[in-house]
């Protein structure tokens, strides 16, 4: 086939644009849901989990669960559609639309939010070991937990329900928050057990060096 310059642009009239088939989707979100399901599970079944730590890692999983379910359920309503299986009015499928997106805008700023979470409970963990447990008590831990979901649930209505500049420049402003706040909590804590490997191996320099014996004559 003959190319076709368009605006100084060389392309070939076989060039088709790459379509995801919606099963794939629909099979990734599946697998998503029953990963994420089986570490809820193993932190619900399992006693010597029941920990802050372990509490905020199950809410992540859930979080990660809801964005699954959504697309799941999006999808599969997307290739009844398009076979022709099911008729849907058009406010209905914005109405739709709009339920989808809040779910997954929630899910999401809860994700981002645990993960914050949890390098905060990580970084108590290393630089307050003694004080570990008086400052991350259950009751406080729930509190945050209730915290995060509410917060996550009202601002992604907000978003939804008022499309504008400002939302998205609001969702930006939080991402790049958290993933700051996140990569400065682990680069202090990698560099503290930086500094405690080269102590440690200091330490063990010196005790496997031999010692000075002085001989006078």
């Amino acid at each position: 086939d003959l190319p076709i310059n368009v605006t100084n642009k060389t392309f070939c009239s076989t060039d088709w644009p790459v379509v995801i088939p919606n099963e794939l989707f629909l099979i990734l979100g599946a697998l998503s849901f029953l990963e994420n399901l089986l570490v809820v599970a193993a932190i619900v079944k399992n006693r010597n989990l029941h920990s802050p730590m372990y509490y905020f890692i199950c809410c992540l999983a859930v979080s990660d669960m809801l964005v699954s379910i959504s697309n799941v359920v999006e999808t599969f309503f997307m290739l009844l559609i398009d076979h022709g299986v099911l008729v849907v009015r058009s406010s209905t499928m914005q109405q739709m639309d709009n339920v989808m997106d809040m779910l997954i805008c929630s899910s999401l700023m809860s994700s981002l939010s645990f993960l914050s979470v949890i390098a905060i409970d990580r970084y108590i963990t290393i630089f307050y070991a003694l004080r570990y447990h008086n400052i991350m008590t259950f009751r406080r831990a729930m509190g945050i937990i209730v915290a995060v979901w509410l917060v996550s649930s009202v601002s992604s209505a907000i978003f939804i329900a008022y499309d504008s500049t400002a939302v998205i420049l609001c969702l930006v402003v939080f991402f790049l928050s958290m993933v700051i706040l996140i990569m400065a909590l682990y680069i202090h804590m990698f560099a503290l057990a930086r500094r405690h490997a080269r102590r440690i191996s200091s330490m063990q320099r010196k005790q496997s060096s031999p010692p000075f014996a002085s001989m006078k004559g």
